[in-house]
């Protein structure tokens, strides 16, 4: 089976490494299976939908009852790949997903996992859920998989505060009364949602105390989504809305280790390193 890139959506990137290559000094076979599942974990990532917490809301879970490979060429070590994958066929209670491992334009490796959909208590298969097939086939026909709202604490408080309650207080350990204040009562809210309604990604934007200048913050994304540009979504929602409103500028405290997220979006930095809640801060700045 040739495939080519433009029959995918979805590519996952990577370098072989060292311990991946046998004594033929080309990839052992066995790897390219685990490529394939890398890539479809990533997959979820793409289609926004947090697995675990997911699966629970459809009441069921994925098992696999079939994989195949079919070698065309070998990879070799320090080779950039990219590992594409798609859901091919949705059947009553089963999900295929195809995928294709690529050297540049260079077709290397087919595979095929097939994954029933049941109980996860009796693995007795159940039919695929409706919102699971339309998030799948939605996604492959290039729709949008989340959408960002903007709206007041009335409107969004509650999967805002789920949201920043995982990340502030449940991971980072921050005090609760210190996560949450009448701010929130005032500001403007971003949320993203998924398709399954699940909140995912949040921000706020409150005034700074200069006139024209609005402070965003309370931004987070739940752990297992980072990376798949929910963060930034939020960011240029709000952006947008101070800019709508007539800001000349929006600044932020950014934690030390979210720095680089910003300066890539072209956020500028402000005076020296400080402590905020035990946590090292950046003060940042964007011009409107």
């Amino acid at each position: 089976m040739t495939l080519k890139r433009s029959d995918f959506r979805f590519f996952h990137r990577l370098r072989v490494r060292w311990a991946e290559v046998d004594m033929q000094k080309i990839v052992f076979n066995a790897h390219y299976l685990m490529y394939f599942d890398t890539a479809i974990t990533d997959y979820w990532r793409a289609v926004a939908l947090p697995y675990e917490e997911a699966m629970h809301h459809l009441a069921g879970d994925l098992y696999v009852v079939k994989a195949t490979v079919e070698f065309h060429a070998s990879a070799r070590m320090d080779d950039q790949i990219e590992v594409a994958m798609k859901c091919s066929r949705i059947g009553n209670s089963s999900l295929t997903f195809t995928g294709a491992i690529f050297r540049g334009d260079e077709h290397l490796i087919s595979g095929e996992i097939v994954y029933v959909f049941a109980d996860p208590a009796t693995q007795s298969s159940r039919p695929v859920p409706q919102a699971l097939r339309d998030i799948l086939l939605g996604y492959e026909a290039g729709e949008p998989v989340f959408t960002v709202d903007i709206g007041d604490w009335a409107a969004l408080g509650v999967g805002a505060q789920a949201v920043r309650t995982e990340v502030f207080v449940q991971e980072q350990r921050i005090p609760k009364e210190l996560e949450h204040d009448s701010a929130d009562l005032t500001a403007v809210h971003a949320l993203v949602r998924n398709r399954l309604g699940q909140a995912l990604a949040t921000g706020r934007l409150i005034p700074s105390g200069t006139p024209g200048v609005s402070q965003l913050g309370r931004l987070a994304v739940k752990r297992v989504l980072r990376g798949s540009d929910l963060g930034k979504q939020v960011l240029l929602a709000l952006v947008a809305a101070a800019r709508a409103r007539g800001d000349r500028e929006v600044m932020l405290h950014a934690q030390h280790s979210a720095i680089g997220f910003y300066d890539r979006l072209g956020w500028q930095r402000r005076g020296d390193v400080f402590e905020e809640a035990g946590i090292p801060h950046q003060e940042m700045f964007l011009p409107l």
